[in-house]
């Protein structure tokens, strides 16, 4: 009676006007902060904190505001970011298995599908990180046979420059290198670089990767019902890694049609006896879906993360010169021009050795890492966190950190060095994240970018081109990478 008699008294604007009113009054308890959630920028009711954009730079913004754990809300979808080296180090290794899950982000979600080993949680994700971990031990990570693999892609990498006529972007060429080593582990081969189906692969996981850190992208998150039937960029995207799971299923059924179980060349060639082995353990999850994903977890993370690292230590050293020929000096006095460098030459290359680690450091190619979910109720730095929420660490403030570092925005090989010129191990140094979510390639990264740095640096040095100035401001991907540069080299 009451609201029949309300509903008569309204004219149609005044009736819109209040149907608004509640519906915001329903989002606002709806979405209502729990007691002591973390702090963050006002919500717009329904949209969240849609326009605060979602990278490094602007989440070092807010914590000078908020401090180091604060909030966002994407969509109805509550978000916590923690900065700083202490705090970060509380949640990945203090409360090491607080935040061991992954969230489910919609537009890696209707790609990944929350198998694999990135993105999967609970049993299935604990079997396939354990035999992935067993996979990469098998087949040599940490060992000669893989060291020798690199080694043989160094020399096919410095051809590959030599034959360069002239000034050169060498994102492609670097691209190529990197991927062959986890080619070679997953699916048992190297590309030449100039095969253009495969070159197709790499171009479409490339645009993949900066797509995924576009704003409009990420807007699928938000309304993925929605956007699910709405053109832009993350239509393209879903094109890309369709494209490329169909070659990833090429290359499986071709390993079904010859696999000798009793030979195992690959990763695929492991993960189907896996799948005979567990046939009666469906919760494992070990299927042709699941391997497809893998392989792209496998071939995506290793690839682009080690191929944009390299592409700052070669901008650095056109950038810094002086450091570049103090890194010369050293490759000349302990490696010498007659031989390649092995990886045990780092223990006596402590200069080498601190420049690649400040190239990750200030490179700082993964600045948010991967989000985590809160596997149960728990608190950081004096505040609540529910049991679901997405919680993601911010690295570039670890590494970054003015606590922890002495010119926390330089370009310093000194960070890793003692008074002595030894090499020095720093606490704060998590480019590979850490806890039971720390990346699994990490030894494979460190191998590789040792072998290709110091490769290139014994046979070629480097300078910026005539009349050219590169930024040492990078992109945002989902990744952060150089912009577009080009170099000169001449052969030492």
């Amino acid at each position: 009676m009451i609201l029949n008699i309300i509903y008569d008294s309204l004219d149609f604007r005044s009736l819109i006007i209040l149907i608004l009113i509640l519906m915001i009054l329903v989002d606002i308890i709806k979405n209502k902060n729990p007691h002591k959630f973390p702090p963050g920028p006002w919500p717009v009711p329904f949209l969240g904190t849609i326009f605060t954009e979602m990278d490094f730079k602007t989440m070092d913004k807010l914590t000078e505001v908020y401090g180091n754990v604060f909030s966002l809300r994407v969509g109805s979808e509550k978000a916590v970011i923690v900065s700083g080296y202490k705090t970060v180090k509380e949640a990945l290794i203090g409360q090491i298995d607080n935040f061991v899950d992954r969230p489910q982000i919609p537009m890696f979600h209707k790609t990944f599908k929350g198998i694999g080993v990135a993105l999967s949680n609970g049993y299935l994700w604990r079997m396939h990180r354990k035999f992935t971990v067993s996979h990469l031990r098998a087949f040599g990570v940490g060992k000669k046979s893989l060291e020798l693999s690199i080694q043989q892609e160094c020399v096919y990498l410095c051809d590959a420059f030599k034959a360069e006529k002239g000034p050169f972007n060498p994102l492609v060429t670097l691209n190529s290198a990197v991927s062959n080593i986890i080619a070679c582990l997953t699916l048992g081969q190297r590309f030449d670089y100039h095969d253009e189906y495969y070159q197709n692969i790499l171009r479409l996981d490339i645009e993949c990767v900066k797509l995924a850190g576009s704003p409009r992208v990420q807007l699928y998150n938000v309304w993925p019902s929605l956007f699910e039937y709405l053109p832009g960029p993350h239509q393209t995207m879903f094109a890309n890694y369709k494209k490329i799971t169909d070659f990833l299923r090429g290359e499986i059924r071709k390993h079904r049609e010859d696999w000798d179980p009793s030979n195992p060349r690959d990763y695929i060639d492991n993960y189907l006896s896996e799948m005979e082995k567990k046939e009666s353990d469906p919760e494992a999850g070990f299927n042709i879906e699941s391997l497809v994903v893998a392989c792209l977890d496998l071939v995506e993370a290793g690839t682009e993360t080690a191929t944009t690292t390299l592409r700052w230590g070669l901008l650095y050293m056109i950038k810094f010169p002086e450091i570049q020929e103090k890194v010369q000096e050293e490759i000349d006095r302990v490696i010498g021009q007659s031989r390649q460098p092995c990886f045990a030459d780092k223990d006596n290359m402590p200069y080498t050795h601190a420049v690649i680690h400040e190239i990750q450091r200030f490179g700082n190619a993964v600045p948010l890492g991967f989000p985590k979910r809160a596997a149960k109720d728990t608190t950081l730095g004096g505040y609540f966190i529910p049991k679901g929420t997405s919680v993601t660490t911010n690295l570039s403030s670890v590494l970054h950190d003015p606590e922890e570092w002495e010119t926390p925005n330089t370009f310093n090989p000194k960070h890793f060095l003692d008074e002595h010129g030894q090499f020095r191990k720093r606490d704060a140094f998590l480019p590979f994240s850490a806890g039971k979510r720390a990346c699994l390639g990490e030894q494979l990264a460190r191998v590789e970018l040792f072998l290709f740095f110091t490769s290139l640096l014994q046979q070629f040095s480097l300078s910026k081109c005539p009349g050219e100035e590169p930024s040492l401001d990078g992109e945002i991907w989902f990744t952060y990478a150089p912009a577009p540069y080009r170099i000169c080299l001449s052969q030492r």
